[in-house]
């Protein structure tokens, strides 16, 4: 199974944003790679399946009191959490919420992610997350500090995953 390029360097850069002042882990093993037998779509990729061009369509088609999110935005979002379960995602009100997720190598610290579509526009500012993350203490888990660049970091991440999807777009023939 092969992975795209773009989906490694999103994972790529969240692994070092959860990884600040954390040990290393590795976004690998976490996806699972090298299994031999035929897997069934990820729960994340049917999604995304789903919601491919909600997040775009006109104010017309929208139900009634949504909010127009930047599908840009939408997509690299999704792509940038791609290997964590997703609770919820509402491509109308863009709001993407992870369930926990433990790395393979720190089995005793988990993350949870918040990310918010704020805007209709691909702006620096369309974007804000919220990074989560406990210890196993005594068999219990418990809340442990998360740094803000940490949020900037994953703001940062989806950015740049949404400023290739776009130039990817634009290089790409209309057909």
């Amino acid at each position: 199974m092969s992975l795209r390029p773009l989906s490694l360097i999103g994972r790529s850069a969240l692994l070092g944003t959860l990884a600040l002042g954390l040990s290393a882990c590795s976004l690998m093993n976490s996806i699972g790679l090298g299994s031999s037998e035929p897997e069934a779509p990820a729960p994340n990729q049917i999604l995304r399946q789903n919601s491919e061009g909600v997040a775009g369509m006109n104010a017309a088609a929208r139900p009634a009191g949504t909010v127009a999110v930047n599908a840009y935005l939408w997509r690299a979002a999704l792509d940038t959490v791609d290997f964590m379960p997703i609770t919820q995602a509402d491509p109308f009100g863009g709001v993407i919420l992870t369930d926990w997720y433990s790395p393979p190598a720190t089995p005793s610290e988990r993350f949870k992610i918040n990310l918010y579509i704020l805007d209709a526009a691909l702006r620096a500012d369309g974007v804000r997350a919220t990074v989560f993350r406990q210890e196993l203490r005594n068999g219990i888990w418990a809340d442990a500090p998360v740094t803000a660049e940490t949020n900037t970091q994953l703001e940062e991440s989806v950015l740049t995953r949404a400023r290739q999807l776009r130039q990817a777009s634009v290089a790409s023939p209309a057909g």
